[in-house]
């Protein structure tokens, strides 16, 4: 391959996050509702049956489809699936930073405005309970963060032989920040409290 084939080929490259395509990628809304003459934000709390994290609190969201237009679609598309709305009562849905986590998923938090002109009616099988929480009170409270290590364990078959240093190798480790904030009896955490921690950051 000669230099001018090359250079076309970079020239043409859209950089993304290396690997992607083993990546699962999931998209969110973090919703705002007008409540009381006041901003909330509503969260779901997830139904004990769901497989993983059960009982947690979360925003709307889930996988994107291969029928997805787009992340912001996915994100629009499961907020509707899960609380029972129509997608009409969505408006003013807008990206936020994207996250790769160190478990093989990209999350694509978005922040939208969701009109309570109907009832909502939350899909058993995914969401236990909603419930709102004032946009005041994360304006005013920092989340406690605390710290999860995370060290390297080879597999039996890692050919330890042909690298420096063999089973000796000084692999690297690294810390998860886990925020928490805790409204009344709700604790909200981990990678929700993350992206709420990322969007209440951008207000102030």
């Amino acid at each position: 391959m000669d230099l001018e084939r090359i250079t076309d080929k970079v020239k043409r490259h859209m950089p993304t996050v290396l690997g992607h395509e083993q990546f699962m990628k999931s998209a969110v809304l973090l919703p705002l509702v007008q409540k009381e003459d006041e901003l909330h934000l509503l969260f779901e709390v997830r139904s004990e049956t769901m497989r993983r994290q059960p009982g947690e609190i979360c925003f709307p969201g889930g996988r994107v489809d291969a029928q997805d237009k787009d992340v912001q679609a996915a994100a629009i598309r499961e907020t509707t699936e899960e609380l029972g709305i129509s997608e009409g009562l969505i408006s003013d849905v807008y990206p936020l930073d994207f996250m790769v986590t160190p478990f093989g998923m990209i999350v694509y938090p978005h922040v939208g405005l969701i009109r309570m002109d109907e009832q909502f009616d939350p899909n058993p099988s995914e969401v236990d309970e909603i419930f709102t929480v004032p946009l005041s009170f994360f304006l005013e409270t920092d989340p406690d963060i605390h710290h999860v290590n995370i060290q390297v364990q080879p597999d039996e078959s890692f050919p330890l032989e042909l690298i420096p240093g063999g089973e000796n190798y000084n692999w690297r480790t690294s810390q998860i920040h886990e925020y928490f904030y805790i409204y009344q009896e709700k604790v909200i955490w981990g990678l929700t409290a993350k992206v709420l921690s990322h969007f209440v950051d951008m207000l102030r």
